[in-house]
């Protein structure tokens, strides 16, 4: 089985391809695949499945620039590689990242799940486009809309833990916002589960089945590290450093993964305490 993974060096692609064994034919690459139809062709051609990660990353302040790089960076590349697959007699199956801000604001104790609607801001805008152009891919595409992955090679947990570690980690804003998130190696194995089942199609929630509140998150960390949980964070604070990208951190995201759980995956870190204690012990 030949599989490529577009955004193959990121956080995901990075754990993704090193979790593949021999048995398959896997090539990986980053943004640079996307220099024109004919070259992501070129790459492509042969492959039993597209795996498409490509995205810069969205925790940071956004500038303009930064704005039109999270917009090109995801949602022009599906659209590339919508292009690049119409050339193909042989066409890949095809699995594409995309998030949970597609949904609207929700508390922890009403969770959205993979048949409520859309919700609105900008980071819904974003999300929409880029399934939208996953979609004219074709109709079988897989759409997995991840939650805040948590590794300690990479992405909001690297960025939280130092300032945990020397005993400054306290809630966000009120703390009670709702976080889901999914473990690097669940959300691993749950590519892995999909691609095993070849019935599989349409949009799945990647997150952990136990969304929790932004100060319990914050409060298992500060345990697993042994830390006190202390000092809160500002959305003053916070617009100074990100500015719009504040929201990132301060939106309320309660998602469940329903249609992995309805097909029989099984999550080996379900509970925040379960993460915090295989990633920081």
């Amino acid at each position: 089985m030949k599989i490529v993974i577009l955004g193959g060096t990121g956080l995901i692609g990075n754990a993704l391809q090193k979790s593949f064994s021999s048995d398959y034919q896997l090539d990986c690459f980053n943004r640079d695949a996307f220099q024109s139809v004919e070259h992501l062709v070129s790459i492509i051609k042969g492959s039993d499945l597209v795996i498409q990660l490509s995205g810069s990353t969205i925790s940071k302040r956004w500038s303009q620039k930064i704005i039109n790089e999270m917009w090109q960076s995801r949602v022009d590349t599906n659209k590339m590689l919508s292009e690049a697959v119409k050339f193909m007699s042989s066409k890949p199956r095809v699995i594409c990242a995309s998030g949970i801000s597609f949904y609207a604001e929700s508390s922890c104790d009403e969770p959205k799940t993979e048949k409520d609607p859309q919700g609105d801001g900008y980071l819904t805008s974003l999300n929409i486009a880029i399934e939208d152009a996953a979609r004219s891919i074709s109709d079988e595409v897989i759409i997995l809309r991840f939650g805040v992955v948590l590794s300690r090679e990479g992405g909001a947990l690297q960025k939280l833990f130092w300032p945990y570690y020397f005993g400054v980690g306290g809630p966000i804003l009120s703390g009670n916002q709702c976080f889901s998130w999914i473990h690097i190696k669940d959300l691993v194995r749950s590519i892995h589960f999909l691609i095993g089942s070849p019935e599989s199609k349409g949009v799945y929630n990647v997150t952990s089945p136990e969304p929790v509140p932004q100060k319990i998150f914050g409060k298992a960390l500060a345990k697993a590290l042994r830390r006190p949980f202390l000092i809160p964070v500002w959305e003053w604070q916070l617009k100074i450093l990100l500015g719009k990208g504040s929201q990132v951190l301060t939106l309320s995201a309660s998602v469940i993964p329903k249609k992995l759980l309805d097909e029989g995956f099984v999550f080996d870190f379900p509970s925040v305490d379960s993460a915090m204690k295989e990633l920081i012990d």
